[in-house]
């Protein structure tokens, strides 16, 4: 592909992204985000001052792809390549809007649909049992198809080894399963053509089948699982030994979402229907016996956390219909209790958010920000930020009961994108680690892909996708 191609493909797609966006993008920003994190965003996001300089054009305006590759070709920085800043503002400008392809359909509802982390797999599983991988570098060709065991109600959560030679998934059960997904075979059914090893996070005291996993996530170094309960508690579990190494009493409700706070291993995020995030320090646990702090600022239950991965700020999704942002040295010590500030009567798994709610806000919210649009009813529905390497983390995406998913700016809080396709809710989606594409999953059994330019082509392997990307963005 040569250069002079390149530009001008890129400056037409350029354009018709600034007219896909300006379609989708609905409201002015909800906020001005005056913290340290934006400053952060804008540096992980924003290109080279001397770029920014570089040829004519307003300087309030974003720098467009064409005049950084011609910057880049005069070595105006005076570096000669592209930081990962400048590659970060090149490539979120290419959100994944266009679509969507059809990736495959199921006969049941699509609960859980994750990359893998370097995004040569994906995994989607569902209501009826159902595991598929998928390899994205083959053109989507099913790699293993999995009929989950000792299934209660829904697979909830699956995670794959940082090794990506095994999965473990859950449902409303004690046991968790964990299956090679590494082996030859295609078809993998349950203790019959492959062995699925049940991993028991119950204490062997407490009846059994006396609780269900909502969420449950490998450690970055593959020795550990975190997990999230209906008997209001953390799990962790120790794979060499084979047992769970800790289990902490941590809400007065269901803890429905859990996840490591950073590469550590030692702060654990979660979340919880008592609207309260908590912090969770693994160093000092059996000491304090208490969390490390409390934040406040939901009026209702939380369904999903998402780490930024630095052990200070992460994301959660509430059923009082907004996505909150947090930075952790805003915790305090005890939670802040409103009386009379919930609804007794309202069930999200069936009712419609209350309208005269919307505008209430928690008298001691600690978080830093709140973006709203998407709906989070009926189901456990997922938010995230956006990749670190080719978006600098500067967007938040969700699904919604809306059959929508929704891509908010993390400063501004404005709506980017709504992506709209599905029949049905949009429980969960990711978005590539490299590549301009996103993939939802929704209850109407469908897993669709969203790409930019989006023609409706397989993508190319990974592998040759990142050089190319790298010959021209470095």
């Amino acid at each position: 592909m040569s250069t002079l191609f390149l530009h001008n493909r890129l400056t037409l797609e350029s354009d018709r992204f600034d007219e896909v966006g300006s379609s989708q993008t609905s409201g002015k920003p909800l906020h001005n985000l005056e913290h340290e994190v934006a400053q952060l965003t804008k540096l992980r996001s924003a290109p080279h001052e001397r770029l920014t300089q570089f040829g004519p054009g307003k300087r309030d305006l974003p720098v467009s792809v064409v005049k950084m590759l011609a910057g880049r070709e005069g070595n105006y920085s005076g570096r000669g390549r592209f930081s990962s800043a400048d590659r970060c503002h090149v490539l979120s400008r290419y959100l994944p809007v266009k679509g969507p392809g059809l990736v495959d359909h199921m006969p049941s509802r699509a609960y859980v649909s994750q990359f893998s982390a370097d995004g040569s797999l994906f995994i989607a599983a569902f209501q009826d049992s159902q595991i598929r991988i998928y390899n994205v570098d083959r053109g989507w060709k099913i790699q293993k198809n999995i009929q989950a065991k000792t299934m209660r109600w829904t697979v909830t959560d699956t995670s794959l080894s940082p090794d990506q030679h095994h999965l473990v998934y859950a449902s409303m059960s004690p046991i968790v399963c964990m299956v090679n997904v590494g082996s030859s075979q295609t078809e993998s059914l349950a203790n019959v053509a492959e062995i699925h090893e049940g991993l028991d996070f119950s204490s062997g005291d407490d009846g059994g089948y006396s609780f269900g996993i909502f969420s449950v996530k490998f450690s970055t170094d593959g020795h550990e699982l975190v997990a999230g309960s209906s008997d209001d508690s953390i799990y962790v579990y120790d794979l060499e030994a084979n047992k769970p190494s800790l289990r902490i009493l941590a809400h007065t409700s269901d803890v429905n979402t859990v996840c490591f706070a950073d590469e550590s291993g030692h702060l654990i995020y979660s979340g919880s229907d008592d609207t309260l995030c908590k912090v969770w320090d693994r160093r000092c646990f059996k000491a304090m016996g208490r969390p490390a702090g409390v934040l406040t600022g939901h009026l209702e239950g939380i369904t999903f956390i998402d780490s930024k991965g630095d052990g200070r700020y992460f994301i959660s999704n509430g059923k009082d219909q907004a996505i909150k942002l947090w930075d952790i040295r805003r915790m305090t010590s005890k939670a802040t209790c409103i009386p009379g500030h919930r609804s007794s009567e309202w069930d999200y798994r069936w009712m419609d958010y209350p309208p005269q709610a919307k505008d209430i806000k928690h008298p001691s919210d600690q978080s830093i920000a709140s973006y709203r649009g998407h709906s989070v009813l009926r189901t456990l529905i997922r938010c995230y930020f956006s990749p670190a390497c080719s978006t600098g983390q500067k967007y938040i995406y969700t699904g919604s009961h809306d059959a929508g998913v929704y891509i908010y700016d993390l400063v501004s809080g404005a709506r980017v994108a709504t992506l709209k396709y599905h029949k049905a809710p949009v429980r969960d989606c990711s978005w590539h680690p490299y590549y301009p594409m996103l993939v939802s999953s929704s209850w109407d059994g469908g897993i669709v892909r969203w790409e930019f330019p989006g023609n409706g082509e397989a993508p190319q392997p990974f592998s040759s996708r990142n050089r190319i990307w790298r010959r021209h963005f470095s």
